[in-house]
């Protein structure tokens, strides 16, 4: 079937993060929403008929986890990413973001070092310093337009109290598929200082056409995957964030027993019966549907680039490699963060995350989610083309 991306549905009080926050988040709800991470497009029809279908029965009692979800997950990672899981490696957790704090408490002492590499996805920060560990910041370099890691720096900044290095692959804002040779050599670093990884694999299934293939940070040596927590979820690709519905891998059996034992003493082993058929209909039926939403985020993710090329080169974006998200350079505004923002939301009417919630190196940016109708994001950029022209011709007089 074909699917029709190009359909402006209204999210307005749904209760819609990305809409109904607004007002909250930028003291306005007249902007164009281009910020939380999940789409704009409908959820595929095959997870909607698979609920509703479910519904057809009239009660909604309590309910087991489905005898095929771990080996659906197990068929879809193998096929789609070529690393053959075991039964007992997986399971399921109620999102990634609690699975990382999970993880966090489970693995990790209080007051011990954790390590990330801003800019990153801010919860990172925020289950590492709520859960009263220590953050050390290994900051990603720009080369050739793209994020890479400062190796020296990365073993530099790992203390005697360092214990666990959180990973995002792909990276979180900068769309990064990272290497098999890099993640390797990440591996060598906390293999020699006895770390635990926890890699955040939420965008696996959203690599854009023509990039390297994701590569499983457990997958790449046996060092790896003895000393790796995966957490991998159908919640961005097939945007179905709202039902909450992630897995964990974890090969090794003592730090499985290690998170599965708090799993089950905070009680937060389950999910919901729809989560469950959400996922399961996600892993059965999805291939097609990704294959056309990839193409068109391609599209929108292009359509961008050329426009900020063409009218506006002070903005410089990161070209993703995954992920519907661009990472959006206005140092050239010559704005400081603050200014920045409020340039886009109250004289372009656009509603895009601020940079500096990305730790370190996001400063003078912005993100941008571009998996929306292209018309809404013609829009914006239109909106936006005309508040700089704007303000360049007040400038000048």
């Amino acid at each position: 079937m074909t699917y029709n991306f190009d359909e402006i549905i209204d999210r307005h009080h749904t209760d819609a993060v990305k809409t109904d926050r607004c007002k909250a988040l930028f003291g306005t709800d007249d902007v164009i929403p281009l910020w939380v991470a999940d789409m704009d497009f409908r959820t595929p029809d095959f997870v909607l008929d698979a609920i509703r279908k479910r519904l057809e029965h009239p009660i909604l009692g309590y309910t087991v986890l489905p005898h095929n979800f771990n080996s659906a997950l197990i068929n879809w990672i193998k096929k789609r990413h070529n690393w053959q899981l075991q039964p007992e490696w997986v399971g399921f957790v109620p999102g990634i973001v609690p699975g990382l704090s999970f993880a966090v408490q489970s693995l990790t002492k209080t007051n011990d070092h954790i390590l990330v590499q801003p800019p990153v996805y801010f919860p990172f920060f925020h289950v590492t310093e709520r859960n009263h560990r220590v953050l050390n910041y290994n900051e990603l370099k720009e080369e050739n337009g793209k994020f890479i890691i400062n190796f020296d720096d990365f073993e530099q900044k790992i203390t005697p109290e360092t214990t666990m290095f959180i990973l995002c692959n792909p990276h979180n804002p900068g769309g990064r598929v990272w290497k098999r040779e890099e993640l390797l050599r990440i591996a060598e670093i906390c293999e020699k200082h006895d770390i635990i990884v926890v890699s955040d694999e939420i965008h696996a299934d959203m690599v854009l056409p023509g990039n390297t293939k994701h590569t499983p940070f457990a997958s790449i040596s046996d060092w790896a995957k003895e000393h790796t927590v995966t957490f991998m979820a159908p919640s961005k690709v097939f945007n179905i964030p709202g039902l909450i519905s992630s897995s964990y891998i974890i090969a090794n059996a003592g730090l499985r027993h290690k998170f599965v034992n708090f799993l089950e003493a905070s009680e937060m082993n389950n999910g919901n019966l729809f989560s469950y058929i959400a996922t399961l209909a996600c892993y059965e039926k999805g291939e097609d549907w990704i294959t056309q939403m990839l193409n068109y985020v391609q599209g929108n993710v292009e359509y961008v680039v050329n426009f900020l090329k063409n009218n506006l080169p002070q903005i410089n974006p990161m070209i993703p490699e995954a992920s519907f998200l661009i990472w959006l350079d206005g140092k050239e505004f010559g704005m400081n963060t603050e200014d920045l923002h409020n340039f886009f939301v109250h004289e372009a009417g656009l509603g895009l995350n601020k940079g500096s919630v990305f730790g370190p190196g996001g400063e003078n940016h912005l993100r941008m989610n571009v998996a929306c109708p292209r018309k809404i994001l013609e829009q914006a950029m239109n909106q936006l083309n005309d508040a700089v022209y704007k303000k360049q011709t007040a400038s000048s007089k």
